[in-house]
């Protein structure tokens, strides 16, 4: 087996040495392996270090660069490049546990039978698990069903069928950079299952500057890609889904019909019932995302501009008016 490891990497040069460290750690492994990583644009030393990694000699790694255009382009891109049988995504805060490709390697018969994935746990630097287990080992079930019907909760580690992987990609809204990975799984789903494995393989470091510690800026920044994962959400079916999460899928899709300007947001929503309890709880939606983004304090901030301008208009109109005058 070959397994194919895609990092995006965007000025984290220095936080590539552990993930590096954790494949020559796993290099004894009875498996093939290559790292591909995708400079997105980085202006520290990330080209120079991974050069370096290269120069040593010792894993297949490839070195790919592009202008800034965000994560999910960087994985779409690499994505190409990927020769390996089972392909991983590995952010560049993250690396892998001592013996991970071994206990891939156990369950790569597994990956057969409309399976796309493979889905491992994922711990923190302390070890502690990223959420909670599955309801059971092997457990077969598809991404959906997993967060929003049997209560699994946290990030997993996936390790994707390469063939059927290279069939998708993350779809971006016009000139965004990031979407949910989720957004692609359930259009996966439609096709395809996951096989759940309650073993770790890998552990992530978040950093300050990362995703998921600057959620509200990444939100905010990338509102029409949220807005479409979860208008996509309310077009399936969801029997068996809880209120808890019902509910939660209801209040985000309002949050980003509001941060994306989208006209008619009730009328877009599939389904009468959907329509209903969307124009219920639009109101408070708006009231608390409103609240939540300063959106209020911003128009504001617009207005004082506008007015700013105009003042300064009204100004040099007045000076040309009584400096006519003197001439006259």
């Amino acid at each position: 087996m070959k397994i194919s490891i895609l990092t995006p990497a965007y000025n984290r040069g220095e936080k590539l040495n552990k993930l590096y460290t954790s494949l020559l750690v796993n290099n004894n492994s009875n498996v093939d392996i290559e790292w591909l990583v995708m400079d997105d644009g980085s202006t520290d030393k990330t080209k120079y270090i991974v050069t370096n990694f290269i120069k040593q000699n010792i894993i297949n790694i490839k070195y790919y660069y592009q202008e800034n255009q965000g994560k999910m382009a960087a994985l779409n891109n690499l994505v190409r490049y990927a020769t390996g049988d089972v392909i991983i995504e590995c952010d560049s805060d993250d690396y892998f546990t001592v013996g991970a490709f071994d206990t891939i390697a156990k369950y790569e018969d597994k990956l057969q039978d409309g399976i796309y994935a493979l889905v491992f746990l994922k711990y923190d630097q302390n070890g502690n698990n990223m959420g909670n287990n599955f309801p059971e080992n092997l457990h077969r079930s598809d991404m959906f069903s997993l967060y929003f019907r049997e209560n699994v909760t946290g990030e997993k580690a996936l390790v994707f069928n390469s063939y059927i992987r290279k069939q998708f990609e993350y779809k971006l809204e016009a000139d965004e950079k990031f979407v949910t990975e989720a957004r692609m799984y359930h259009q996966m789903d439609l096709e395809y299952d996951v096989i759940c494995i309650n073993e770790p393989i890998m552990i992530c470091e978040y950093q300050k500057d990362g995703y998921s510690k600057n959620i509200l800026k990444v939100f905010k920044e990338n509102p029409l890609g949220y807005y479409e994962y979860f208008r996509e959400i309310l077009e399936m079916d969801l029997a068996g889904v809880t209120l808890k999460k019902r509910l939660y899928i209801y209040k985000h899709y309002i949050l980003f019909s509001i941060l994306a300007e989208r006209d008619h947001a009730i009328r877009n929503v599939a389904g009468l019932i959907n329509k209903i309890i969307v124009a219920i709880m639009y109101l408070p939606g708006l009231i608390k995302t409103r609240k939540m983004f300063d959106l209020k304090d911003e128009d504001k901030k617009d207005e004082d501009l506008e007015n700013k301008e105009k003042q300064k208009k009204i100004k040099k109109a007045a000076k040309e008016i009584k400096r006519n005058k003197k001439n006259k």
